[in-house]
């Protein structure tokens, strides 16, 4: 069973997961922003469909949760691991046991919060109040990732949660056409780790 994320626990303690980066934009349009080298400052979380569906992803969204807030005292992040963790609550695709969640909290809780979590890079960004459909995000997105020579395994994840915010299975064959290089890039630059994301992206279908 899906279930709808529970944003409103966020919203109504003021609980910030969403950043714009401080970095200058190479290009600012009414949809968002342009970075042509990319910005790791960005992090979205919950914005597209794509859930929460590994231990490691549960790790990460909970490890830039606590850096986005430095006012948040260790009970109060308790008890926000506890939301995001519960499957009823929609940030998840799994059952996360008590142990582990005590596991994961532990861990972060250690974490050098002077750096900033591993982001991935990111050169598009759209606006939150931005109402373009999911279809022509992902042509934009296309468009001006296409205009590099070098894709990029974050260029393909990217374009990845927008096949997939589209309810459409991602392949190759997409991805290619969308970043506008050829199939054997494609598969070329894809890692282990994008492979089983595709994978795990298209089985929430």
């Amino acid at each position: 069973m899906s279930y709808d994320r529970n944003l409103d626990y966020l919203n109504h303690r003021q609980i910030i997961y969403r950043t714009v980066p401080t970095e200058t934009p190479t290009v600012e349009h009414p949809w968002g922003r342009y970075y042509a080298n990319g910005t790791y400052e960005c992090y979205e979380l919950f914005r597209s469909k794509a859930k929460i569906n590994t231990y490691k992803s549960l790790k990460w969204h909970l490890l830039v949760l606590w850096y986005l807030n430095p006012s948040m005292n260790p009970d109060e992040f308790k008890d926000l691991a506890a939301v995001i963790s519960e499957k009823s609550n929609g940030f998840t695709t799994f059952t996360v046991s008590k142990r582990l969640l005590e596991h994961v909290i532990y861990e972060v809780s250690m974490s050098d919060l002077e750096q900033p979590p591993k982001n991935r890079r990111r050169k598009v960004i759209f606006n939150v109040d931005c109402f373009l459909t999911p279809e022509e995000k992902l042509s934009i997105t296309g468009l001006l990732c296409g205009r590099s020579k070098i894709v990029h395994e974050d260029d393909i994840y990217n374009a990845m949660l927008h096949i997939n915010d589209t309810g459409e299975k991602i392949t190759i064959n997409k991805l290619a056409m969308y970043l506008n290089c050829s199939d054997r890039t494609i598969y070329r630059t894809m890692g282990n780790e994008l492979k089983k994301e595709k994978e795990l992206l298209n089985s929430e279908l």
